[in-house]
């Protein structure tokens, strides 16, 4: 068992000491020799559990007392924290809170032992991406293609795992949005709660402007497509989360602009009006169009074929979506920040192998 001082309950025990079995005596004969079994020197005894007095530095004010507990108490069951916060053994200063209550810089929460069974911590290794932007306030990486933003789902970890690993000292670091796994390109993340908070009131009220280059196969025709559809995530049979186009799902909309032809793909701008999970993917593939290496809402025939080199063509091992280019308010000055990531190599690469119908060069591809 692990100390995590907590969760509440559950009294210390010790184990009794094993007794030492006492030499025989011999008194006929005192030249034979006698062994005695000696026991090994029982355990230290596990420090008592204690409660915890935790002061409310800037960093945390503002955030829900259930997750601030959440993150301090990590591996220690949902159930476990709002049992201790309904039984008012969590106290904000020397009062009796709800699960709702926003701590205020200042605070002084009493957080009640809490005991859990010890389990084998992952060594995460740490890891730093190419930054296009950071100062006290924000981290703004290129993330590539193939690693998670954050462990979960047979993930053990992720880009956040790995920058918390890489920078000890960091008091805070977050997560302002997600990208697919298999998406490259721009990431936010938050260095201060403040931070963090006006970013996600941004995105929440329309204020952001995220683009994305997405390959398709097929025949675009319109330079400028507006695609509305509501979508609903659920759980497929196999346990992956999956998005699919329902009536009754929440309003999505994605404007596709046409940057160029090549062959029987097209690359195409992705404007996001609402940032649904896989919103870009799911009105592609509804709009019967494949994303060139989708492998949940994609041609899977297709996905095969682009696994191999043909001809001139050269071989694709990725999903072509790259998050290029965002604009939002830096959240201290208030001024906009426009920030671009050109494409990687590969997806360069493989636009170079494809025939192409237009002569224009995709400068915006290039980040130019």
């Amino acid at each position: 068992m692990k100390d995590l001082a907590r969760f509440s309950g559950g009294r210390v025990e010790t184990r009794p000491k094993a007794r030492t079995q006492a030499a025989p005596k011999h008194k006929a004969d005192r030249n034979v020799a006698v062994k005695q079994e000696v026991s090994a020197p029982p355990p230290p005894p596990p420090q008592a559990l204690a409660v915890q007095l935790l002061t409310i530095g800037e960093e945390d004010a503002g955030q829900r007392i259930d997750n601030f507990l959440l993150r301090i108490c990590k591996g220690v069951p949902k159930s476990h924290i709002y049992r201790v916060l309904r039984s008012g053994e969590v106290r904000v200063n020397k009062g009796r809170i709800d699960q709702t209550y926003r701590l205020v810089e200042g605070d002084v929460i009493r957080v009640p032992p809490i005991r859990i069974a010890e389990k084998q911590e992952k060594v995460v290794p740490g890891a730093e991406f190419k930054i296009l932007l950071e100062d006290n306030h924000l981290l703004v990486i290129d993330k590539p293609a193939g690693v998670a933003v954050h462990g979960g789902s047979g993930v053990s970890y992720g880009v956040i795992e790995q920058l918390r690993a890489a920078r000890p000292q960091a008091k805070f670091l977050e997560l302002v949005h997600r990208l697919d796994r298999d998406t490259s390109g721009i990431l936010l993340l938050a260095k201060k709660r403040s931070a963090l908070t006006n970013l996600h009131e941004q995105m929440r009220d329309g204020d952001t402007d995220k683009r994305y280059l997405v390959l398709v196969h097929g025949d675009w025709q319109n330079e400028r497509q507006h695609v509305k559809l509501a979508l609903h995530k659920y759980t497929a049979g196999d346990g992956e989360r999956r998005v699919r186009v329902q009536a009754d799902g929440q309003a999505s909309h994605t404007i596709f602009n046409l940057i160029r032809r090549y062959g029987d793909y097209a690359l195409l701008e992705a404007e996001l009006k609402t940032g649904r999970t896989h919103q870009i993917r799911v009105h592609l593939s509804a709009s019967g169009f494949a994303i060139a290496g989708d492998d949940k809402y994609g041609d899977f025939a297709l996905n095969r074929a682009l696994q191999k080199a043909d001809g001139q063509r050269i071989a694709l091992k990725r999903m072509f979506l790259h998050a290029y280019q965002i604009t939002f308010a830096h959240p201290e000055t208030g001024k906009p920040v426009t920030l671009k990531a050109p494409l990687p190599p590969e997806c360069e690469k493989f636009l170079k192998s494809l025939p192409k119908n237009v002569p224009e060069a995709i400068s915006e591809a290039k980040g130019d």
